[in-house]
Parts: structure tokens; sequence; C-alpha cells
């Protein structure tokens, strides 16, 4: 760390200087270890009587001799040793701080980001191999569970999460929205054929969710209400991906976020069932985090950032006509 400012770069045997007080510093201290103005001033790039000018200027705003001088070699005085000691971990603090400055505009570091095993492989695994690209000196520590988890115990620095968020105090940026629709395989519905209406679910099989937290009924819109009908499910799982797993292999109906079934709706795997009488709320996404958005490490913020300019859930709030079945 050099703190000196060369005024006359260009003459090299006798250079003027601009130093402040922590130049000035950095002069002495290294003085003081190499023992002499001339090793020290070859450390620094500078001429010995350039260093002992600086020296010298110390001592004189001072007022008292630093160190004692012979034709060999210099020494500490007992004033000298005592600046010599606390200007060391001056020098080190202010080196600390530049290097932590420097970060923020190179974020580097370990970044451990949470979500739901649907939600993680659908909005984050397309957007890794970019923002490793865009931040090389970031890790980047997935954990996809369907359990919601406690950010500090889980140790996660972001959460992606959809619906309504409790009262917490978590932080929440808003990534996009996206609407939950009723899928079934086309082979299901062929055999067990279409409902249209929501009381004719008592007929089909129906996955929901076995988590204690999740509400066990479906909303649907009738005749301009709101109504709830129960799910009753016949089979039950904890992971997003295992229900439209299953609802593409033709065991049952399941209610999906658009987002999460989009690629197998457009594929013809899944159809849509009954969205005349969708409600139409759009659930909205949010990657939440711990902790006052002003002292965010760089690491943290530069992958929200990167997340709110690049996840894309417009095609998640509206669905083609051509997609629904009955």
């Amino acid at each position: 760390m050099t703190l000196l400012t060369m005024r006359n770069p260009a003459s090299a045997a006798s250079p003027t200087f601009e130093t402040n007080r922590s130049g000035e510093l950095e002069v002495f201290v290294q003085v003081a270890e190499h023992g002499s103005f001339s090793a020290a001033a070859r450390h620094l790039g500078v001429s010995p009587s350039a260093t002992s000018k600086i020296v010298a200027r110390m001592e004189a705003r001072l007022g008292a001799q630093l160190l004692l001088r012979s034709t060999r070699r210099v020494q500490l005085t007992p004033e000298g040793r005592q600046l010599y000691e606390r200007g060391q971990r001056v020098l080190a603090d202010l080196q600390e701080a530049e290097a932590a400055a420097s970060l923020r505009s190179t974020p580097k570091g370990v970044v451990r980001i949470n979500s739901s095993s649907s939600t993680g492989q659908a909005i984050l695994v397309p957007l890794m191999a970019r923002l490793m690209q865009q931040y090389p000196g970031l890790v980047l520590d997935l954990s996809f569970t369907d359990e919601v988890v406690d950010l500090m115990e889980a140790r996660a620095d972001i959460a992606i999460r959809w619906g309504k968020l409790p009262a917490s105090d978590m932080v929440a940026r808003l990534l996009g929205h996206t609407r939950q629709v009723m899928v079934a395989a086309p082979a299901y519905l062929d055999a067990h054929g279409v409902p249209t209406h929501p009381n004719a679910l008592g007929g089909h099989v129906r996955i929901g969710w076995n988590y204690q937290r999740t509400v066990p009924h479906w909303p649907f819109r009738v005749a301009g209400q709101d109504v709830e009908v129960p799910i009753g499910e016949l089979l039950r799982v904890n992971d997003g991906d295992v229900m439209r797993n299953l609802a593409v292999e033709g065991v049952g109906l399941a209610r999906l976020s658009l987002f999460h079934a989009w690629h197998d709706i457009a594929a013809g795997r899944l159809q849509v069932v009954l969205e005349a009488f969708n409600t139409g709320v759009l659930e909205p996404i949010h990657a939440v985090y711990l902790g006052k958005p002003e002292r965010l490490p760089s690491r943290t913020r530069a992958v929200l950032d990167f997340l709110k300019a690049h996840v894309d859930l417009a095609h998640a709030e509206t669905l083609p006509k051509q997609w629904c079945r009955g």
C-alpha cells in the first residue's frame, strides 16, 4: 500500500511529494522496519533524501525526535517506538478498510440461497450460469426444500418465497407474480372425464400437500362469489416437482403455479381445467433476506440486484385460451 503521490514522476532523481499524514506515517514505518533511509526509499520507490525530509518534517511537527541517526543505520527513540507500534495498527486498519471498499465493487464470497424445489428449478437454475459469469468471485450455495426454513437457523442469505408473506423481520424484494391453475394429463382426462364444475371434483383423484401449514381447500369463483372447495386429497406429497410429475403421469388433478407447470402445459403434457372458475388472483414471488438494506454485504446485494433484473415471470400471469380444456 503506497500512499505517496508524486508531483513530478518523471524526475526520479529528486522527486517532490504531496503527502498526507497517513503517507508520512507509512514512510516512517518503512524507515523503522528497514533500519535505514536508503533501504526504505528503495522499497517505496523514492529517493533517500525524500524519505529523510518527510521524517524530519514529522519530528518538527510533533516536537519530538523519532530516530537516532548514524552513518550506517537509524534507531528508534522511545517516542519513535511508540509511534511505530501505533502506526502499524493504523496502517493495517486503513488497508483493511480499503480492501472492504474494493469488495463493494467486486462482490466476493459465499451467498447461500434457499428455495422450494420447484421454484428453484424453474427460476434459479436457468440463471446460475449467467450469474456466475457476471460475478466470478461469488460462491453460490443453493438449498432446495419445500419446507419453510428459518433463514437464521439455515444460515441462508436469501430465500425465494411465493405467496403472501407473514409479518416478520424479513425484507422482501418483489420478483414477479404467478397465477395458480388446475391441471391434469390428457390421458387422465380422457379416462376420467373433464371436470366442468368445482362440485365435480369429488369424482376425481386430487393431489395435494402433506404439510401441516397447508390450507386444505382449493379456491374458485362461482357465479361471482369466491368459494373454497375441500380438497379431500387422495394423494399427498411434500415436493412440488413430485406433484407435477404425478400429474404428468396421469395420476390425478393438481393445482400448480403457472410458472412451474408452464413447459408441461406448452408441450401438451398437461392441460388446464376449470379455468372458467379461476379466481384470477396473482401470487407474489419475493426474494427475502434478514437485516437492513443499507448494511447488506456486497455479495448479497449483487445477487438480489441480479435476480430483480433477470427473473422474468410475465409469462406466469396470463394463460393462452388454447391451453384450457373444458
